[in-house]
């Protein structure tokens, strides 16, 4: 999954953004509120964290532009810990959640994932889809046999974005920009590699190859 991590403090992006990795998510970074605004509006983020203190235009600002504009990417906005007020602002211009600072990392993976699966209407802290189970902590699958199996960090990114995905068409571009940031290098094809990886672990039948369209991770054999 791709997050966006708007936030003007660099120590502080510099420990999150580390940690948000580990936890199996592309980040990319923007540290004033036009950088991120303008990328919020590229579509290709599946959530996006957001600090209301940005420079040039505050978090408030980008939220209500982003949500004005018909951008339902969901948000958690960052605010200081006594200040109520921005949290109210900041859910009226259409925030999902909120954490105060300072906070620990691990709350905000938390809730993170909580908010990715309300979006997709799974709720709850592991994935079950079709008989399987991803533990997003361990970074595990357990299959129907009973058998976990740990996961690359690409691998985990891409089977979680199949299971909230599920029976829809997923191209390898589409692929691509929600499992990598800017900062990787990109190669579409070798999407087909760690595909063929999930089959060897999943099945062959779970993913199928829809020739000149992409993948379908399919919910029911």
């Amino acid at each position: 999954m791709r997050l966006l991590l708007a936030e003007d403090d660099s120590d502080l992006v510099a420990t999150l953004r580390k940690d948000l990795q580990t936890a199996g998510y592309a980040v990319d970074v923007a540290d004033n509120g036009v950088d991120a605004e303008y990328l919020g509006n590229e579509m290709i983020y599946d959530v996006a964290v957001l600090d209301l203190g940005l420079p040039q235009r505050n978090g408030i600002e980008v939220l209500q532009n982003w949500r004005a504009g018909g951008n339902h990417l969901p948000v958690i906005v960052l605010t200081a810990r006594n200040a109520w007020h921005e949290r109210v602002d900041g859910f009226k211009a259409g925030a999902d959640d909120y954490l105060g600072k300072p906070f620990h990392v691990e709350e905000l993976i938390v809730r993170i994932t909580a908010l990715l699966h309300r979006s997709r209407q799974k709720p709850g802290g592991t994935l079950n889809v079709a008989g399987l189970s991803l533990d997003e902590e361990k970074q595990t699958v357990t299959t129907e046999d009973g058998r976990t199996h740990k996961l690359t960090g690409i691998e985990y990114r891409l089977l979680r974005y199949f299971l909230l995905h599920p029976e829809r068409i997923l191209s390898k571009s589409r692929l691509t920009e929600h499992i990598y940031d800017f900062d990787s290098e990109k190669d579409s094809n070798v999407i087909e590699v760690y595909v063929r990886h999930l089959r060897q672990i999943l099945g062959k039948e779970r993913i199928e190859t829809r020739r000149g369209q992409g993948y379908v991770f399919r919910d029911s054999r």
